[in-house]
């Protein structure tokens, strides 16, 4: 039997496709991250069709059975259009979603990473910010937010608070001098990027993307914040090389 129907938002960070025209989803609520059957979804008549594409942030009602939630009904609260009709954007996007399905957790807080992740496509496809320089606050952000923030106030271990030629330790998640520490897992930070890299960790999310940075800073950031990502949970991701693949393309061929 059927439980009480219960209304979410949320949006889709990844959708499967299962027997004839269902779809088995992934959606990230300010509860955490849930599976969603959606029954007849990619029949030509269905309703929720909309509200199961990948990215759509919505307004679900869902109803409990056997131990899974199923939908029922959906409304589209924002589809990030300025997103999907740029397939270099949308790469990106499909990028972000997949990152925030490995850092997050079922039943667990995440009003915070749904917040990051509305704010991301939203300066991606409506501010039309950089996306590089969104590409590397929103990793180094979620991150943070999901309990692996790196320890950026000073060397971790000479205590300085501006180090000698800074290095981003990414294997053990903190700054340090060039000089200082055994590792070679040390990404270079420049001034410019040192101080970008604090301001993302420790600034105001609502303010994640209210910067701007030289192309050399935001270079170093960007390096440092996707081996970081990678070093932190130890795999890769499959839609951020075909976003680089796209970056390789001639001008005009994406």
């Amino acid at each position: 039997m059927a439980g009480e129907r219960t209304v979410i938002k949320g949006i889709v960070l990844r959708g499967v496709d299962t027997k004839e025209s269902d779809k088995i989803l992934t959606v990230l609520t300010p509860q955490g991250k849930m599976p969603v059957i959606a029954k007849g979804a990619r029949g030509r008549k269905s309703r929720v069709t909309a509200c199961t594409q990948l990215l759509a942030y919505s307004e679900l009602t869902l109803s409990e059975s056997r131990g899974w939630q199923y939908l029922n009904e959906g409304s589209t609260i924002e589809l990030f259009t300025g997103v999907r009709e740029d397939i270099v954007l949308l790469s990106l996007a499909s990028y972000f979603a997949e990152l925030t399905e490995a850092a997050a957790v079922e039943n667990g807080e995440s009003g915070g990473l749904l917040s990051l992740l509305l704010n991301a496509l939203y300066a991606l496809g409506t501010l039309k910010k950089p996306p590089a320089l969104v590409k590397a606050a929103f990793e180094l952000k979620l991150m943070s937010l999901a309990g692996f923030e790196p320890l950026a106030d000073a060397c971790a271990y000479c205590g300085a608070a501006e180090p000698e030629a800074p290095l981003l330790d990414v294997r053990e998640g903190v700054l340090r001098c060039k000089r200082c520490g055994n590792g070679e897992s040390g990404l270079p930070l420049s001034a410019g990027s040192l101080a970008a890299l604090r301001r993302v960790i420790y600034g105001d999310a609502r303010r994640l993307y209210s910067f701007t940075l030289a192309a050399e800073d935001l270079k170093r950031l960007g390096d440092a914040a996707e081996a970081y990502v990678h070093t932190t949970l130890e795999r890769g991701f499959q839609t951020l090389d075909f976003y680089k693949s796209l970056q390789k393309l001639p001008e005009g061929l994406s």
